[in-house]
């Protein structure tokens, strides 16, 4: 099993020398999905966060329902950066996932070659929003199931892609967004997408 975000490296990580690509990637999904464990669990900087602790001003506004343990939420974004090979560096922004902080999204896709729809099966109506938007700005992504219990895996990969009305070309993938290996496993997929998208546009006359 891959590293847990309780194994994030603590120092600096340089830039290598040779690398030449950055690419911005953002990470989207519903309040409480797993966006910012995610970006902790695969940055190999420290990364920035705007968590704050949930208080009484979010009670009636932000829906807890189904995720009644959790006591902080990202106010703005969080920021990370992963190194997929010597020469490919991506900078990794998670949108924060309530509703009242939806206008900040349309500036994080400023400049983004590609996403990351995380989804919470318990909660698939709240993916809705997010990949609207990322069809509005003609954002490439992939969407990305987050199974972190045995609740999420009643569902297959095929039954999500039906219930989300996801065409064929978008990449569906599991993971377990607390695992180091599997959250790249996710990036990795986005990368090869944006690639193949890249060279059926070549090949287009």
């Amino acid at each position: 099993m891959g590293s847990t975000t309780s194994e994030l490296p603590l120092r600096r990580t340089p830039l290598t020398d040779t690398a030449e690509t950055g690419l911005k990637v953002v990470i989207v999904g519903g309040f409480g999905v797993g966006k910012t464990t995610l970006v902790r669990s695969v940055s190999e900087i420290r990364p920035l966060n705007t968590e704050e602790v949930m208080t009484q001003a979010g009670v009636g506004v932000d829906e807890t329902g189904a995720v009644a343990s959790k006591t902080s939420t990202t106010v703005a974004f969080d920021f990370g950066r992963i190194s997929l090979n010597a020469r490919m560096v991506l900078y990794l922004f998670g949108a924060p996932g309530q509703e009242r902080f939806w206008f900040l999204w349309d500036r994080l896709f400023s400049g983004t070659l590609g996403a990351v729809v995380l989804v919470d099966t318990r909660r698939m109506d709240d993916s809705w929003y997010a990949i609207d938007r990322l069809e509005h700005h003609r954002t490439p992504f992939v969407v990305a199931v987050n199974r972190f219990d045995e609740d999420t895996a009643r569902y297959s990969l095929d039954e999500i892609r039906q219930a989300l009305a996801l065409p064929g070309h978008v990449p569906m993938v599991d993971c377990d967004a607390r695992v180091r290996q599997s959250g790249k496993d996710v990036l990795i997929t986005l990368v090869d997408h944006l690639y193949e998208l890249a060279m059926a546009q070549e090949a287009t006359p």
